[in-house]
């Protein structure tokens, strides 16, 4: 059931990319005057099709292959490879007879259609909830690295300061693209002294491997929040608000300094100093094989701020939400090409979108994860791939700079060249992702 939860948020974020996609060229089309013959969701590859009809002169359907759309301009090499048309003599409504300038807005109608949905979306949501952080000047306990935070340099108790120089407000600005993206440089205060560590090129690879949450995490205390029912800690008598103050007469104050005494005593019972109210009680919960006795800590004591915008004041903010992820997949496109990172640690396919998305619906989030993907769409089909809308838009741009078009010859190979590139993307970015997340 989960698994189906997960599929059918997929397809219906999908689905509404891929039609909102193809209405800007189908809209630019029209508003040329070009003639729109057939508009699809997914593919009716080799004919085959779940469901069409025809309205003024174009066929809408819903194609069988869920690996995207498209819209069949008449006159136009594209995916279909339908040439027959272009053996006549131009006519007036095809998309060969029109001024190159027209073509290009043609060709970039999907583009800017899913880049105004993207700001779109972060606008409406940055209206309807606001943003929500963690005052970083607040945290006075500091940070507790993760896996890649401490192969970075950072330690428990760190406050970091500023990035690349910059003063940081807001602690969730550690784990963003300032951070992700590499190469930069953080101010740690340590112990009263202020300490640089290098951010390495590499760790996006490492959060690819580890998750994000191992690269830092705001330190908490050894109060308890809440205790797990029927868990060990809850039957030797740990109790929401009580403090852990020692374990088999160690201090500890925090709570990583307490699952690292835990972690060494996995299988073990243990002697816990629990401070609660005025009394200091003695509990000797089991520790499991995992290294935990089950609890979860008081995330109260993790302070959150609050700032509601109005309609208007949304949109600058929204709108640098979308533009930043957009140029944050475009700087992370640049280190795959460079060699940077790997690309089976930078690509996420259907599996990996899908899980994205979670067994639960949550419109918040579903409408994040849309927003989020309309701008990599944009970006990906900006590419100049031939059968991509950017391999259409150079193709156009050279034929603007020699005044005169390339030959059809070439277009229709430049079209299975495209093909064979994006197919083969597309079969290693879904190899991929069932390396990652079914067999591994």
């Amino acid at each position: 059931m989960d698994g189906l939860v997960m599929a059918g948020q997929l397809l219906l974020g999908l689905s509404i990319l891929i039609i909102l996609h193809e209405l800007g060229h189908f809209w630019a089309a029209r508003a040329f005057g070009i003639k729109v013959e057939k508009f699809y969701l997914f593919f009716d590859a080799w004919g085959f099709k779940l469901f069409s009809f025809k309205y003024k002169d174009c066929e809408y359907g819903i194609g069988w292959l869920p690996l995207g759309g498209y819209v069949k301009i008449a006159g136009m090499i594209d995916e279909s490879m339908d040439t027959d048309q272009l053996a006549g003599p131009p006519q007036p409504w095809e998309f060969r007879s029109k001024p190159a300038w027209q073509r290009l807005i043609v060709m970039l109608g999907g583009i800017a259609v899913n880049i105004v949905l993207g700001i779109l979306i972060f606008w409406m949501l940055t209206f309807k909830v606001g943003e929500s952080y963690i005052p970083n000047d607040k945290l006075a306990n500091g940070v507790v690295p993760g896996i890649v935070g401490k192969e970075i340099g950072l330690q428990p108790g760190d406050r970091i300061l500023e990035v690349n120089g910059q003063p940081i407000k807001r602690f969730e600005e550690i784990a963003s693209s300032k951070v992700l993206l590499g190469n930069g440089q953080l101010t740690v205060e340590r112990n009263g002294a202020i300490k640089t560590v290098q951010v390495p090129g590499d760790i996006l690879e490492k959060v690819a491997d580890h998750g994000i949450a191992e690269v830092v995490s705001p330190r908490v205390t050894t109060k308890v929040g809440q205790v797990v029912p029927n868990s060990n800690a809850s039957k030797a008598g740990l109790q929401p608000g009580d403090r852990i103050v020692a374990i088999n007469g160690k201090p500890v104050q925090f709570l990583d300094q307490l699952k690292q005494e835990l972690q060494s005593q996995k299988n073990k019972q243990v002697q816990l100093s629990v401070r609660r109210a005025q009394d200091t009680v003695a509990l000797t919960p089991l520790v499991d094989k995992e290294g935990t006795i089950g609890f979860g800590p008081d995330i109260s004591e993790i302070p959150e701020e609050s700032q509601k915008y109005g309609f208007l004041e949304s949109l600058p903010v929204g709108a640098s939400k979308a533009w930043g992820s957009f140029t944050d997949n475009a700087k992370g496109l640049g280190k795959v090409v460079t060699g940077q990172v790997k690309a089976q640690k930078a690509f996420t396919g259907p599996v990996g979108i899908a899980n994205m998305f979670g067994a639960e619906v949550n419109w918040l989030k579903f409408w994040t994860l849309v927003g989020l993907l309309s701008m990599a769409l944009a970006l990906m089909n900006l590419l100049p791939i031939p059968a991509l809308d950017g391999g259409h838009a150079l193709f156009l741009l050279i034929e603007m700079i020699k005044g005169k078009p390339l030959s059809d010859k070439f277009m229709e190979k430049a079209q299975i060249v495209g093909f064979v590139i994006i197919v083969a993307l597309m079969v290693f970015v879904l190899g991929n992702d069932i390396f990652k997340y079914v067999i591994k």
